[in-house]
C-alpha cells in the first residue's frame, strides 16, 4: 500500500516533435539551400554571365524570417566575446584570414596574439596611412565593401541590386518634422521623395555598399554633414550578400537597421546601417542610447532620438573620414542624399571599393 506509483508516457509522446522545431528545422535548412544558391550565382557573375532577377514569394520569405536569426546572432556576439587561449589565437584568426581574405599588412596591429577574442579581431584599427581620404571629392565611400547599386531615386523607389527596388518611405520611415530638421516646408500633397528635397532644382541620389565578412567593419562619415536625428528599426536579421538582396524584395524594409539624417551643404543626407546575420551590433559612437537587436521588439516599430536640444541647436557636427560607427561582422551602408543634377558617381556596379576613395562629385 506504500508503493508509488509510476507514470509513464509512450514513447510517441516522448519524442513528439512541436510545430516551432519543426518550423525552426524547415527554415534553418531552406536558409542553408539558399547560401548553395547564392553561391552558384556568385560565381555565374564572375564569368560575366547575367543572371535573370527572381523574386522570392511571401512564404519563402516567410520561411526565412522563421529561422531565429536574432538569437542565433545574439549568441554568436557573445561566442565572439569569449576570450581566447594564447596558443589558440594565431590558428583560430589564421584560418577566418584565408577563408576571407583578410589583409593583416593593413591593421594597426599586425600580431594575432594581441586580439584576445574574435571581436576584437572583426573590429581592428587601420594604420593611420591604410586608407587615405580622397580630399578632391566631394562624397567619398564610408567603408569598405562592393558597390550593388547607385544612381537617382526615381519615383519613390530605390534599387537595392538591379531590377530589385524597396520603397523609400518604408526605408527611412515617416518623414520627421521641420522643428527636428532644417528641411523646407513642403506642400502636403508633394510625394515623399519631393518632401526630402529642400532645394529647387535638386535631385535624390542613393548608394548601396555591402561589406564582406573579411572587410574592415569600422565605418566613417562620407562626407562634412550634420546628424540632427536618429531612428531605430528593429527587425529581423537576414543575410544581405548580393545573391539575396536579389532575391528577397524590400530586404533592407525588413532588416534591423539605424537611419542617421540631418543635412549637409546641398540639404538632405542620410546615412544607414542594415544589420544582417551575426551583425545585430550596430555602434554609433556618439550615440550611447543606441542599444541593437534587444531580445523582444514590436513587430514595424521604430524608435526615434533627436541630437537638437536645447544646449545644441545643431545636432552632431561630423567632418569627412571621420570615425562614425562599427558593425559586429559586415553588414550593409545605404546613402541617400540630395544634391544638385550635375551630382556624377565615380563608380560602376559591383566594384570594389574601399574607405577614403571617392563615390561623386559635383
Amino acid at each position: 500500500t506504500d508503493r508509488k506509483k509510476l507514470h509513464t508516457a509512450p514513447v510517441r509522446q516522448v519524442f513528439r516533435l512541436r510545430p516551432f522545431h519543426v518550423l525552426v528545422a524547415t527554415g534553418g535548412g531552406y536558409a542553408g539551400y539558399r547560401k548553395y544558391k547564392d553561391y552558384k550565382l556568385e560565381q555565374l557573375e564572375e564569368r560575366g554571365i547575367e543572371v535573370p532577377v527572381r523574386l522570392a514569394s511571401e512564404w519563402e520569405v516567410a520561411l526565412y524570417k522563421s529561422v531565429p536569426t536574432r538569437l542565433l546572432s545574439r549568441a554568436w556576439g557573445r561566442l565572439n566575446q569569449v576570450e581566447l587561449p594564447t596558443w589558440l589565437r594565431k590558428p583560430v584568426y589564421s584560418l577566418y584570414i584565408w577563408t576571407f581574405g583578410v589583409n593583416m599588412k593593413e591593421a594597426a596591429v599586425e600580431d594575432l596574439h594581441h586580439y584576445r577574442n574574435l571581436s576584437e579581431f572583426f573590429r581592428r584599427k587601420l594604420k593611420p596611412q591604410a586608407r587615405p581620404v580622397c580630399c578632391v571629392h566631394s562624397v567619398i565611400s564610408p567603408s569598405d565593401g562592393k558597390i550593388l547599386n547607385f544612381g537617382q531615386v526615381k519615383n519613390c523607389e530605390v534599387e537595392q541590386v538591379k531590377g530589385v527596388t524597396y520603397s523609400l518611405e518604408s526605408f527611412l520611415g515617416p518623414r520627421i518634422s521641420t522643428e527636428e530638421m532644417h528641411f523646407s516646408q513642403a506642400p502636403p500633397g508633394n510625394s515623399f521623395q519631393q518632401q526630402l528635397v529642400t532645394k529647387e532644382g535638386n535631385e535624390l541620389y542613393h548608394c548601396v555598399i555591402y561589406l564582406a565578412p573579411g572587410d574592415y567593419h569600422c565605418f566613417h562619415s562620407p562626407t562634412d554633414w550634420t546628424v540632427s536625428h536618429r531612428r531605430h528599426f528593429p527587425g529581423s536579421l537576414m543575410s544581405v550578400n548580393p545573391g539575396v538582396a536579389r532575391w528577397i524584395k524590400e530586404l533592407f524594409c525588413h532588416n534591423e537597421r539605424v537611419v542617421l539624417t540631418g543635412d549637409w551643404k546641398h540639404g538632405f543626407f542620410s546615412l544607414t546601417a542594415v544589420g544582417a546575420t551575426n551583425v545585430g551590433s550596430i555602434r554609433i559612437y556618439f550615440d550611447q542610447d543606441l542599444h541593437t537587436n534587444s531580445p523582444s521588439y514590436s513587430k514595424g516599430s521604430y524608435n526615434d532620438f533627436s541630437f537638437i536640444s536645447n544646449n545644441n541647436k545643431e545636432g552632431i557636427p561630423m567632418r569627412k573620414g571621420e570615425h562614425l560607427g562599427e558593425f559586429n561582422l559586415g553588414s550593409t551602408i545605404v546613402l541617400i542624399f540630395e544634391a544638385p543634377k550635375d551630382f556624377k558617381f565615380n563608380l560602376k556596379a559591383g566594384q570594389k571599393i574601399r574607405f577614403g576613395e571617392a563615390l561623386g562629385s559635383l
